[in-house]
């Protein structure tokens, strides 16, 4: 037996051997929808409460009513893109016991070619292959093999079946011409339990691409780097004429650009904040020498693939401990990235803009202040020699307390309205003050002195206890926000205690296949 033939082997032995070992997921799914349950009840019972002292009109009213508005929604949000995912749970349900592969790249990667080869090989070993695409979110099965072409033909979903347990997943192009192309392969990406990265060695290691694949790739699942279209055209002389001939790269060739794509991938996913061990070690092929050259066991293995084989073999293990708990990870998927995305790139930029706005009041306010303070006095303080002239020959006390008390409210009420109109300030009147003696000042200028500045000491009380009340109002909207980030934040940690649970505790590890990939 060649050592291709034994390559290939290998691989149909280890997906042969695919065996789905039965996990309990229920308490985890459970754990998962009490917990969306939850956080809907707790925003709900935290909604922003506005003070009395704010009018609706003031910008913080506002802002405080569009978080309101992303409270009551969000929970209806949730639930309509939970429905959207359905073709893909689907998908999932229809394939399940085998690992399926998400082949990604850019169009032109050369995924279908190497799908339809892959299932030439499988067929090559008596293997049973079954071609199949995506209609209305129905599994069509089909004799047909994967459309190719020099520019993406895949307009649909479709994919190919490897023996009984083994499924590729060819995909409209992430950077696809075609927006609807990119939307049906977003749609798909949840059912995959591996993603097989293809780059044509024309320009290898696109690294770019990868932000196409960030859900993926932080939800742990297994990324194999597969550099196609590895091969030239060179000129030789054949029978006396100069022809043109399609040719392997060299070995040394491809080693350079595998080790070239795997140190970008590996910044990339640093760059990322992607756990280093998705990435599995690159591989070079070329499809269309194997072909031309007859898919002869030497021209096959002299193409890459016997090193492709041993790459997907190694996958196949960390890709099958996805799929045991992929019910209940596209769930956690939907909640991190659905839910608590939307929160942290809705609510949260609304509470932060809620809290600056906030913020700036509270300097607005302390810098008015003394400029109410300043605007009343220059309001009451030029009538009280008129005031005095009219009450003091009389001794009337009561009768210039009062006049002073009316003219300093008038006074209040219209500098503070005129300053902080937006705050609904409750000024009482204070009759009888402030409280002047005339029978101890019965010199004018004392008295006016002291009449001045008993006007003087009221005004800044009273200034202060008006912007006191603005203050409490603002301190009790501060409490209101902090008390829903404190949910937040509360409800964050609990999600992902859970993730955690079920990344490391839910789903037992193999040892078999611990002790395959060592």
């Amino acid at each position: 037996m060649t050592l291709t033939l034994a390559g290939e082997q290998q691989l149909i032995a280890a997906a042969d051997g695919i065996a789905l070992t039965a996990v309990d997921l229920a308490q985890v799914k459970q754990r998962l929808h009490a917990w969306v349950s939850e956080l809907a009840l707790a925003l709900s019972a935290h909604q922003i409460e506005m003070p009395g002292t704010v009018r609706t009109a003031h910008t913080l009213a506002q802002q405080a009513s569009e978080v309101n508005a992303l409270l009551t929604t969000s929970a209806q949000v949730w639930g309509r893109q939970w429905e959207a995912l359905e073709p893909a749970r689907q998908l999932a349900q229809a394939f399940e016991g085998r690992v399926m592969l998400l082949v990604f790249g850019k169009f032109n990667a050369g995924k279908s070619s190497l799908c339809n080869f892959l299932a030439d090989r499988f067929v090559a070993h008596g293997k049973p292959v079954q071609y199949f695409h995506v209609a209305s979110g129905q599994i069509v099965e089909t004799a047909e093999p994967l459309c190719e072409g020099a520019v993406e033909t895949t307009a649909r979903l479709q994919g190919v079946c490897l023996g009984a347990n083994l499924v590729l997943l060819d995909t409209p192009g992430l950077h696809s011409v075609t927006p609807e192309n990119a939307a049906l392969t977003q749609r798909f990406t949840d059912s995959a339990d591996a993603v097989l990265w293809l780059t044509s060695s024309t320009s290898p290691g696109q690294v770019q691409e990868l932000d196409a694949l960030a859900r993926e790739l932080h939800r742990g699942k297994p990324l194999l780097p597969i550099i196609t279209r590895s091969d030239v055209i060179e000129e030789d002389e054949v029978e006396g004429e100069i022809v043109k001939l399609l040719r392997n790269k060299s070995l040394a060739n491809r080693l350079l650009q595998e080790a070239d794509v795997q140190a970008r991938g590996r910044a990339k996913l640093k760059q990322m904040n992607v756990e280093e061990g998705v990435l599995q070690s690159a591989v070079s092929v070329s499809v269309h020498t194997a072909r031309v050259q007859g898919a002869t066991a030497q021209a096959v293995g002299e193409s890459g693939f016997v090193r492709l084989c041993a790459a997907l073999q190694s996958i196949v293990d960390p890709a099958q401990s996805y799929r045991q708990r992929k019910s209940a990870e596209v769930m956690l998927h939907h909640l991190e990235e659905n839910v608590l995305g939307a929160i942290e790139s809705h609510l949260q930029p609304a509470l932060s803009q809620l809290a600056s706005l906030l913020r700036q009041e509270r300097v607005r306010l302390q810098d008015q202040q003394p400029r109410v303070v300043r605007a009343v006095r220059r309001q009451v303080l030029p009538e009280v020699p008129s005031m005095l002239e009219r009450v003091a020959p009389l001794h009337d006390v009561t009768a210039l307390c009062e006049e002073i008390a009316e003219v300093l409210h008038g006074a209040l009420v219209h500098q503070v309205a005129h300053h902080i109109g937006d705050h609904d300030v409750r000024l009482p009147q204070e009759r009888g003050s402030p409280q002047i003696g005339l029978a101890d000042h019965p010199d004018y200028e004392r008295l006016y002195e002291a009449v001045e500045e008993r006007i003087q000491q009221s005004i800044t009380q009273r200034v202060e206890l008006a912007f006191a009340q603005c203050s409490r109002g603002l301190d009790a909207l501060e409490v209101s926000m902090l008390a829903l980030q404190d949910v937040l934040a509360g409800q964050h940690d609990s999600l992902m205690h859970i993730k955690r649970h079920l990344r490391n505790d839910a789903v037992p590890h193999s040892d078999a296949g611990e002790a395959r990939r060592h």
